[in-house]
Order: structure tokens, then sequence, then C-alpha cells
């Protein structure tokens, strides 16, 4: 370790819709939701993260929970840096010694200049001397440890909480991809929108949440079916709280139209690639990776919409950043996947 490295701190950062997670030393330190709380009187920030996550819908007129990433990208430019910052201190509060912040943030493939800029934006407020980007696909094909270097085809299919990536990857780049805003949070809209309207009950954004982790499936017949889960809501007709129990086949009707989404895009990636390519997706199948890729029955839904074998990632939450991770400890020898700015 050189004398300069010492000063230097130095984080990869998947900046997620859903969660944030953090790398360190080839070790993740922080995994978080994207959330940060904030007292509307002061503007002061009182919680980031899984404390602010508690605080979600539950809060009264003087403090609001704020999701400052919408569809993969800054949507709330103050509420991102609070997060970022609260983040970063999670990791460690840098002493005077460590006065080098460098960062490697990864960012959607269809992201446009102006949310790019919002990103470095961003880092520069919270300090940050070195900044580089890279797209998520990149990212996570380089954490599932794919050759991305080899003049050989891989799609990688990266579901995260506010899009879903499609990428089509070769010779160190990214030769066609689909970006779309469907994600996770829009199958949590949907199973909130199908309570309402099937069960006359209203439940809320975490709630939702919890039953696509506990029932969600992309399958109406599973080999290994979950049990039915209660979920508790308020009832519409007489705003009496209330429970029922739900099962994986109801959710996967509620969430149907928004997998099939997902399968169009993949389809219209694949038209899209070269014909020598899609002979190498042939035989290598495609890389399922991202926190949707752990909906129940996803991959043998693409098996069967797409007649290619699905690889499901292993630990697919924690690709991309591992991927991001691998930048940053070789940033000379990755150069050609990053876009950087230095101050």
């Amino acid at each position: 370790m050189s004398f300069f490295k010492f000063f230097k701190q130095e984080l990869a950062i998947d900046l997620g819709t859903a969660n944030t997670l953090i790398m360190m030393n080839d070790q993740v330190v922080v995994d978080e939701p994207s959330i940060v709380a904030v007292d509307r009187r002061t503007g002061q920030t009182i919680a980031v993260g899984l404390k602010a996550m508690q605080m979600h819908e539950k809060t009264h007129e003087n403090i609001k929970t704020i999701r400052p990433l919408k569809d993969g990208v800054i949507a709330d430019f103050q509420a991102a840096e609070a997060m970022i910052e609260g983040m970063i201190n999670m990791v460690g509060r840098r002493s005077s010694l460590f006065n080098h912040l460098k960062m490697v943030i990864c960012i959607p493939s269809g992201i446009t200049e102006v949310e790019k800029r919002a990103v470095f934006d961003s880092a520069d407020h919270v300090d940050s001397k070195e900044t580089y980007l890279i797209h998520e696909p990149m990212a996570a094909a380089l954490g599932i440890g794919l050759n991305v270097e080899e003049p050989i085809g891989n799609m990688i299919i990266d579901i995260g909480g506010g899009t879903t990536e499609i990428a089509v990857i070769a010779l160190s780049g990214i030769v066609c991809d689909q970006s779309i805003r469907i994600a996770g949070d829009e199958l949590t809209n949907d199973i909130m929108a199908y309570m309402k309207r099937e069960h006359n009950m209203l439940i809320g954004e975490r709630t939702a949440e919890q039953v696509k982790i506990h029932v969600g499936s992309a399958l109406h017949d599973l080999e290994n079916p979950p049990e039915d889960y209660a979920v508790n809501g308020r009832d519409l007709m007489t705003g009496i709280p209330k429970q029922i129990k739900v099962g994986y086949q109801e959710v996967a009707y509620a969430i149907d139209k928004s997998v099939s989404k997902i399968e169009d895009a993949v389809l219209r990636a694949l038209e899209q690639t070269p014909p020598e390519l899609a002979s190498d997706i042939f035989k290598t199948g495609l890389y399922l990776t991202g926190g949707g890729a752990l909906l129940r029955g996803l991959d043998k839904r693409l098996e069967g919409k797409t007649k290619l074998n699905v690889h499901l990632a292993n630990d697919p939450l924690r690709a991309v950043v591992r991927g991001t991770g691998m930048v940053l400890s070789n940033p000379g020898k990755y150069s050609f996947l990053i876009d950087r700015k230095s101050v």
C-alpha cells in the first residue's frame, strides 16, 4: 500500500432505488434501504436507511420520509445528498487524515446526461475528490464473474427497485440494451392495487413489499409453493383494521402484467442482438441479477418464453456492488468501463 493511499477512503456504491450498498476494502459495509427521514420544520435529517424505513408511512405532520431515488435516478437532490452523506458516515466518520474520498457509483444504462450530472453533483456535495460512474449491467456482469473483455456475447438482466436493465455485453462494452422503468417498485404497487381492488383492503408500501418477499411469484404453479401469508390492512368498507391470508397464486395474478413487460423487454433486446452474439447467447444463456431476480419462478418463466437457459446469480442482490468494488480496486484495468470526474 502506498503512503498516499493510506490517506484515501475508497468506496464502491450501488445507489439503488430500493437499497443502497457500500463496499470498502472488498467488504460490504453498508446495506440499507434508500430512504431518509426529515424534520419538516427545520429541514434537518433525522434518520437514514433502516431507521428511516421503520418510520416510513408511520410519521406525523412534523416528519416526512423521502425516497430520493425514483426509477433508478435521483429525484430529490437534497434528500439524496443527505442520504449519501449519512451512509458514508455509517462506514466510519472520516478523520482529518482521510482527506481524499474516492467513489465509484453505479448508474442505470438508460440514464440521461442531466441525471448523470445530478449524481456527480451529489458526490461533490459530500466532498468526493474522485468520482467515477459505471453502468449497472456491466457492474453486474463483473460481479457474477463474467469476463467482459472477451469477444463472447453475454446477456445480463438486472432487475432492481426502479429499473430493469437488460444488456448484451461483449468486448468490454454494451452492444445493445433495454432499460425499462418496470421493476420491484412496480410489482409492489401492483400488489397494493390488487388488494384494494379484490379485497377492498388498503395496505401500505411496506406491507406490500413483505407480501412480495413472502409469497411473490412469477408463475401460477410452483413446485415448492410458499405458505399463505397473513396480510394486515384497513377495510375500505368499514374502516376497521382486518387480516386476510394471501397465496402465491393471487400475487402471481396481481403482478402478471408487469412481469410480462419485463419479458417483452428481454425479447426486444434479443431482437436487437447481432447474429454472431445471438449465437453466443444461445450457448451461454441469460444471467439474472438484482433483487427482482429472487422472485419465485421468474427464471423458469423466462426460460419458457425465450427457450434459453436462465442462470440465477449467487447472491443476486450484491452482484452489482461486487462488480463496482472490482472497478474501485483496479480502475486502471477497467478504465474503459467508467465515466469520470476528478477535482
